[in-house]
């Protein structure tokens, strides 16, 4: 595949994708829905060895919530959503959507937490499976 890249808004954090999303979905839970501060966000699952940060990694601020979530990776300057998952370990690095440079051979394929969206979040008629809660592991 053809490296796709992602940055933050002041460009100080820089990251590039070598490998294709293993799923990517919608969430409409209320961390993400605070952490992209809009009806919720879209994010992909990339293999770790696919995921290359080029520049920034002194801005990187990370937020582990108390209950286990996954971690919130967002630039220090910008305050941008950039990335999650088991930051800096893992197998895996959650990356927001909203971040990337390009579109990723990979679109979105479900809306999670579908019930516990507010009630002025209309989701669009696109055909997309909807779960009430987590998505099914996988």
């Amino acid at each position: 595949m053809e490296p796709l890249s992602g940055s933050c808004l002041c460009g100080g954090v820089r990251f590039e994708l070598t490998r294709p999303f293993r799923r990517a979905g919608w969430c409409h839970c209320s961390r993400c829905r605070r952490h992209s501060g809009g009806s919720g966000l879209v994010q992909g699952r990339v293999p770790r060895d696919g995921f290359h940060l080029l520049a920034g990694e002194e801005l990187l601020r990370v937020y582990r919530p108390e209950e286990g979530a996954a971690a919130k990776v967002f630039c220090a300057r910008c305050g941008s959503s950039l990335f999650g998952g088991d930051w800096p370990g893992g197998d895996e690095v959650s990356v927001r959507f909203g971040a990337l440079d390009g579109a990723p051979s990979t679109p979105p394929q479900d809306h999670a937490f579908s019930d516990g969206r507010p009630a002025w979040d209309v989701l669009p008629d696109d055909g997309l499976p909807r779960h009430p809660g987590a998505r099914p592991a996988g």
